[in-house]
């Protein structure tokens, strides 16, 4: 069993974020590093993710916008400005890495962990966590103890204990009582929960502890870099919160 892990999602092409946050992992000799999808979308750097993502041998699911560039999820779904950073970026991509895409999993179980982009229930369709009844129906399913996801973009924990949801917000989370826990790692590439930084998480899996991290890197140059790919400004709005 492997014992340190660290964790990423919602890339969204912003590399600038990514080489931040893998220079943040490696500094913490993380075992492996797993990923909840979202590699692509709304940036403009989609093949430099996704080399760092297939280099790392990582474990990875396939997030919506991953699957909608490589024509596995109906664009129509999206708003404007993520339907245009999807159509750019499917230009974008080789040969190589829409296979790439198009072979990632909706979900990965091991040892006591489940990887999923949104919800287990219906993972297909993507749907997302945001009430009780929503946690509810993916607890259902979850087979492990733990499951970690992404989607939403913002971190936080929701644990089953006794057959109660509670939700926990901060940023350190002690899952060794809970009978089953569902944990958002926040996103590396566009968060949206009032925190500029780049979004991951490190899961210690002897001491059941899942801590999130935020971390700094140069935003400037990941919106200059949208605005002259001639991408939605809001894309690039975003990421200055």
């Amino acid at each position: 069993m492997l014992l340190i892990y660290g964790l990423i999602g919602d890339v969204h092409s912003n590399y600038d974020a990514l080489k931040a946050v893998m220079d943040e992992l490696r500094g913490e000799h993380v075992d492996k590093i797993l990923c909840t999808g979202d590699i692509i979308g709304y940036a403009a750097e989609p093949m430099p993710c996704i080399e760092v993502i297939s280099e790392l041998k990582c474990t990875v699911v396939a997030g919506n916008h991953d699957y909608a560039a490589v024509g596995k999820f109906p664009a129509s779904y999206f708003h404007a400005d993520a339907r245009n950073a999807i159509v750019w970026t499917a230009q974008q991509l080789s040969d190589d890495y829409v296979e790439f895409l198009k072979n990632l999993p909706l979900v990965e179980e091991f040892e006591d962990i489940t990887l999923v982009h949104a919800s287990l229930n219906r993972p297909e369709f993507f749907d997302y966590i945001t009430t009780g009844a929503d946690a509810q129906l993916t607890f259902d399913i979850l087979n492990t103890r733990i499951c970690f996801y992404g989607h939403t973009h913002v971190p936080l924990a929701i644990f089953l204990e006794g057959g109660n949801i509670r939700v926990d917000r901060g940023g350190s989370f002690d899952v060794s009582n809970a009978d089953k826990v569902l944990i958002n790692i926040g996103s590396v590439g566009q968060p949206r929960d009032w925190d500029i930084r780049a979004s991951c998480a490190i899961y210690d899996a002897k001491k059941k502890v899942v801590q999130i991290r935020r971390v700094k890197y140069n935003i400037h140059d990941a919106v200059d870099k949208i605005y002259k790919a001639g991408l939605p400004q809001i894309n690039a709005m975003r990421l200055m919160g």
